[in-house]
């Protein structure tokens, strides 16, 4: 990402940032937006050959990162990791919670129960979903936020224009059909996001979120499309209730982000969530 791509001309020179999940492609945008306004950028992902290739990809326009391995449900892991950061870089400033994700464990193959479902081999009903899965599932997106938190905000206590930016969804305004896991986690992520703003306000930690609406990733990619590549019976109900009427672009994320980032311009907004879905958590439908 070049700086003349940048949605906003924020300046974090000097910043240190860390980006969970940043081996998909959101977040790896998010990164080197980051990256493109001056700070230095860790991208942690399970995967450490997928967060090295999208920070060469920064490194090759100019700008500082570094991919790092880490699992965002291990401690130990988390702890290994910031070592390494702090060593390269130095003390966080910024850290992104982006890791998170449904699986299919954790999600019913109908929208409604129908009696008798629960017998019928061929269908997973809501009585069949495993502990295992759904634990999974609200683990990676809940713990997998409260973690890094707890290892990385420690660098920012005593320092001046730290921030901590939560990526929700707009399932957490109302829940889908299918994945009750997933959307009950990231009503979590929400509501754990107003409780770390009140919880480091005395110490000058702003901690903020963002809610996707429906932007197309390989995580969502056998939710919206047929095998075939066609658009799912799904996708055309999530465009028809979504107002304008298409999949989010990924650098539309990018904009919302860099101001809750900028001291500048938010320096006195805490314990908010901006929702960026086409207008889909605001539609009733009629």
């Amino acid at each position: 990402m070049k700086r003349e791509e940048l949605p906003l001309g924020i300046d974090l020179t000097g910043k240190v940032a860390v980006v969970t999940g940043a081996g998909g492609v959101l977040c790896s945008r998010m990164a080197a937006a980051i990256a493109a306004c001056g700070a230095k950028v860790a991208l942690l992902d399970l995967h450490e050959a997928a967060a090295q290739a999208h920070a060469d990809e920064i490194v090759a326009d100019g700008f500082i990162a570094k991919g790092y391995q880490a699992n965002v449900l291990d401690k130990a892991s988390l702890a290994a990791c910031h070592a390494q950061v702090l060593a390269d870089f130095g003390k966080c400033d910024i850290l992104i919670n982006g890791a998170g994700g449904n699986n299919p464990k954790a999600q019913t193959d109908k929208e409604y129960y129908e009696p008798g479902d629960e017998l019928d081999p061929n269908v997973k009903s809501f009585f069949e979903l495993t502990e295992d899965g759904v634990s999974f599932v609200f683990n990676l997106n809940f713990l997998g936020t409260l973690l890094p938190t707890q290892e990385f905000a420690t660098d920012m206590i005593g320092k001046e224009g730290c921030s901590i930016v939560n990526i929700s969804s707009m399932n957490a305004y109302t829940p889908l059909t299918k994945i009750p896991a997933y959307s009950a986690a990231k009503a979590g992520v929400s509501n754990f996001t107003q409780w770390l703003a009140v919880h480091f306000s005395k110490v000058g930690i702003r901690v903020n979120g963002i809610a996707p609406g429906f932007f197309t990733t390989q995580q969502n990619k056998a939710l919206l499309f047929n095998a075939d590549g066609t658009p799912s019976p799904r996708a055309a109900k999530i465009i028809a209730a979504t107002p304008m009427g298409r999949y989010g672009e990924t650098d539309e994320l990018l904009g919302s982000l860099l101001f809750l980032l900028s001291e500048k311009a938010s320096g006195f907004i805490t314990g908010v969530v901006i929702p960026i879905d086409g207008g889909f958590s605001a539609y009733a439908g009629v």
